[in-house]
């Protein structure tokens, strides 16, 4: 069973990170390629493509120019230390033993507009590309295009390994749109989570990006290998809801705030 998480626009590289276990992204060539095609862009270019301030265009500017491998310890960190935001507040790494790292290493993906597919402890270097960003590259008119089957055939080559292929989606939309689900040689779960406000239950941005960090960590600290096991997730106060899932939909309902 694998899961897989979007990243996050917020990033930490100040905090020393809490292991020293690291491991090097699969794909820093495609990386570099992407990089290569940024750093000839002008800030105000950079602003237009991203929808940023001058102030953020101008600071991922210099990212993009100071991007370099090798990717060190001294210059980089681990992808689930790095990322920040609603997601990693939900997932809290930096609580993680020895044993969970180890767990997520083998469990948890990240999917990203740069890097496209980390394992949680590859290191990374300060960057700002969402997935659906309409980047005109060398292989397409968007980043989807870039990658194409790499990031679907990644994970088969996982799955390929794995005596259960089930892959339970905490992803955005924006970014399991980057993974070809009907080529997936594994069972696709999304956990959807809901908030009971005004009457209804409803998806709430905020609470369901943090829920989709809580659910990791709850597989990743329990060590769960059977996606039944997840039905059990009782944080924060959610429940899951037979009655509203649907297929391979599981609705996690919440009646009020925690």
């Amino acid at each position: 069973m694998k899961l897989v998480i979007s990243p996050a626009k917020t990033l930490d590289f100040e905090s020393a990170p809490v292991t020293d276990i690291h491991s090097q992204p699969e794909y820093l060539e495609q990386s570099q390629q992407l990089i290569d095609q940024l750093k000839v862009l002008s800030q105000a270019e950079v602003a237009s493509l991203m929808k940023l301030s001058d102030k953020l265009a101008a600071l991922n500017v210099a990212r993009f120019g100071s991007w370099e491998t090798p990717f060190t310890a001294a210059n980089a960190k681990q992808a689930i230390l790095a990322f920040k935001g609603d997601v990693y507040t939900g997932l809290n790494a930096e609580n993680f033993s020895e044993k969970d790292f180890k767990f997520a290493q083998n469990h948890l993906r990240i999917l990203s507009g740069l890097y496209g597919l980390l394992k949680p402890l590859d290191l990374i270097q300060p960057y700002r590309l969402e997935m659906g960003t309409k980047f005109a590259n060398n292989s397409g008119k968007n980043l989807y295009e870039f990658w194409g089957m790499q990031l679907t055939d990644a994970l088969n080559n996982e799955f390929s390994e794995d005596p259960n292929p089930v892959l339970i989606n905490l992803a955005s939309n924006e970014y399991f749109k980057a993974v070809k689900a009907k080529q997936l040689n594994a069972e696709t779960i999304t956990p959807v989570f809901k908030d009971w406000k005004n009457g209804q239950y409803k998806m709430i941005s905020f609470y369901a990006k943090k829920a989709r960090g809580l659910m990791a960590a709850y597989v990743i600290t329990k060590q769960l290998t059977e996606p039944e096991q997840i039905k059990a997730f009782n944080v924060d106060g959610y429940y899951f809801s037979e009655e509203q899932s649907k297929g391979n939909e599981w609705v996690f309902l919440r009646d009020h705030d925690e």
